[in-house]
């Protein structure tokens, strides 16, 4: 009998300092990826922007050095240098100690990104080296730490000092520890799009953005003074717009609130949320506020004008944002977010004071244009149209023919019925549908072949979408329907499966099958994705027989290549698998299926927008525009050689 261990005060561990930053960098910046790297420059580009915010800073320079580090520069009034209580300047209790800095105090900042005061100290934890210079009281004064820990010397208890001047501002460069993230690499177009929409979120501040990492140095001035008129305009350039782009603003309660919208001739909704310049990822209580108040509106006018009579059922909140773009940017004294990373209002009051602002503001423009009136309306009338068409073609495609999963032969489900454990395969093909039933674990694993590649939704119609045999037995094995423009019947809480896993053969058919799903997945149930259930399975594409030794599995030409470094001079078989059908039930269950041994890639979505833009130009008819995007992006690719 195994023996038991002791759970007593030795058992409970102390984090010191930043530790428990590079004990769980996850907590702190959502993750080790490329999106959880490229946030550290966020991090104190968002510092920057609060000076900004408080009226001290108007130029921010951020610059993609040569070695791999990050500069971001201000002319704010610098990080205080001065002595803290804590016996150290001040600068240093800001950079070693989570939750301190000048967010907390009202009289600093009225409004402040950096809710946590966790955000430079984080960035300096995990980094390989921080080092920083604040220009102010006529001195540049200095300071380097490694690994979050500080390593230079003070002077008489105060930082040296490398000069004098008579400016102000704070100048940070960082490196990025690569024992913590998976890549260091800055992934410029994300930090550029980044950089691009705060300057479109503050109109009166320019932010100047260098990539020195390429062969001619990139510079662009990010100076947006139309502000969100401006960052409506530029979402919807390539759509054809229904009116000019509506903006107002006003306070409420202590919160300003400013929106801006358009309607454009596509069948989509499109509105982003702003709290204290950081993007709401998942919206929260300023968006509902917003949309309440907009139905309403649109409802009310309606009536009165006698589009809607008596008899008739109000549009519904779909209905009438169809074709809307808006951003919705609020500053808030006292924000409360879900999570570190900011995705999600939770403040009560921020929906009181939009819903206000727009109750107010929205029907004294309405009232003096009343032809824009009309146009968003008609809007909402043909949304609502199409929706009851749909719904009737829903009802067809999907009542008339239920699927018994036992009977139909496609879905080897599981036994249990504990969505919480329970997974699905999606396995192209029979041969390889075969090999996976053979080789799961009927009580968790349920697998389900698909005929080749499925339908491009991007380019079909809803009815065509529908029609589909291979989608509709997906959208009846996963169990939470599905949502697209007119309406949402999807319901993730009657997902049957916690883990969606996409299981195609390595080579470029594969990837394409793969691509066409996770599209699917997108456009018709997107929170599979944004609520972490979808993955991609990774089988290996080599099986390494040596002469003496160990056989072993290798995933990838690199870790191929690796192996051959490490094992010069030995004999050994290499056997290249084309396809998971070429994998014995025991090989696919240790390499593939196992929870214990196997890889799986979730899928993420870093960027919304940006994903919907990527999605549409890759996925889409117009060829040109995927031509280009392929090129400039071709040094991304991971080629399998």
């Amino acid at each position: 009998m195994a023996k038991k261990q002791e759970y007593g005060a030795d058992s409970i561990a102390v984090l010191e300092g930043l530790e428990a930053v590079r004990k769980r960098p996850g907590m702190y910046i959502g993750s080790v990826s490329r999106k959880g790297l490229n946030h550290l420059i966020y991090e104190i580009v968002d510092n920057s922007v609060d000076e900004h915010l408080a009226g001290f800073c108007k130029t921010i320079y951020v610059t993609l050095e040569k070695d791999g580090s990050c500069t971001v520069e201000d002319d704010g009034r610098g990080i205080p240098v001065d002595m803290h209580s804590k016996g150290m300047p001040a600068e240093r209790v800001v950079l070693t100690t989570l939750h301190a800095g000048g967010k907390f105090d009202d009289s600093v900042y009225k409004t402040s990104g950096g809710l946590h005061g966790v955000g430079s100290s984080a960035v300096n934890a995990l980094s390989t080296y921080f080092d920083i210079q604040i220009s102010r009281d006529g001195y540049i004064h200095h300071d380097r730490f490694e690994q979050g820990k500080p390593v230079m010397e003070l002077v008489k208890g105060y930082l040296p000092t490398i000069g004098k001047t008579k400016k102000t501002g704070t100048k940070i460069n960082f490196l990025p520890d690569p024992t913590i993230f998976e890549k260091t690499n800055f992934k410029e177009d994300e930090v550029k799009s980044r950089l691009h929409e705060t300057a479109y979120l503050n109109p009166e501040l320019t932010i100047i953005y260098e990539d020195k990492r390429k062969d001619e140095v990139e510079h662009i001035e990010y100076h947006e003074p139309a502000g969100l008129t401006g960052y409506v305009e530029y979402i919807n350039r390539n759509e054809e717009a229904v009116h000019d782009v509506i903006s107002f603003s006003g306070e409420s309660d202590g919160i300003q609130v400013d929106i801006a919208f358009q309607y454009v001739n596509e069948f989509h909704e499109d509105i982003t949320g702003f709290c204290n310049n950081i993007r709401n990822a998942e919206g929260g209580t300023h968006i509902t506020g917003f949309k309440t108040a907009f139905t309403t509106i649109i409802n009310g006018y309606a009536r009165e004008l006698g589009i809607l009579k008596d008899k008739d059922q109000n549009f519904t909140g779909a209905d009438v944002r169809n074709g809307m773009t808006a951003v919705v940017s609020i500053k808030h004294p006292d924000p409360r977010f879900e999570g570190q990373t900011k995705t999600k209002l939770d403040n009560p009051d921020a929906s009181k004071a939009v819903s206000n602002i727009t109750s107010t503001e929205l029907p004294l423009f309405f009232d003096r244009n009343l032809e824009v009136l009309k146009s968003v309306i008609s809007c909402a009338e043909r949304a609502a149209k199409i929706r009851k068409q749909e719904e009737r073609t829903k009802t067809n495609l999907l009542t008339k023919q239920k699927f018994s999963f036992d009977q139909n032969g496609k879905l080897a489900n599981c036994e249990s019925k504990d969505a919480s454990k329970c997974e699905i395969f999606i396995v192209e093909g029979d041969s390889a549908g075969g090999s996976a039933k053979s080789a799961r674990n009927r009580m968790y694993q349920a697998i389900l072949p698909i005929r080749g590649k499925i339908l491009n939704v991007e380019k079909a119609s809803i009815d065509k979408v529908l029609a589909n045999a291979e989608i509709k037995t997906m959208i009846n094995a996963f169990g939470c329907g599905f949502q697209e423009g007119y309406g949402n019947d999807f319901d993730i809480s009657k997902l049957r499966y916690d883990k969606i896993i996409i299981m195609a053969d390595a080579d470029v058919d594969g990837a394409h099958i793969a691509t066409l799903l996770l599209t699917l997945f997108y456009r018709f149930m997107p929170e599979l994705i944004l609520e972490g259930h979808v993955y991609i399975a990774m089988p290996p594409l080599y099986k390494v027989i040596p002469s003496r030794g160990e056989e072993e599995y290798l995933y990838d030409d690199a870790a191929l290549e690796k192996y051959r470094r490490t094992h010069e001079g030995s004999n050994f078989t290499l056997q290249r698998y084309k396809g998971l059908g070429e994998m014995d039930e025991d090989q696919l269950w240790e390499t593939t299926l196992d929870p214990e041994r196997r890889m799986l890639k979730q899928v993420q979505i870093d960027d919304i927008r940006n994903a919907s833009d990527v999605t549409a130009l890759l996925m889409g008819n117009d060829v040109p525009p995927r031509r280009e995007f392929i090129y400039e992006h071709a040094s991304d690719a991971e080629l399998d050689v």
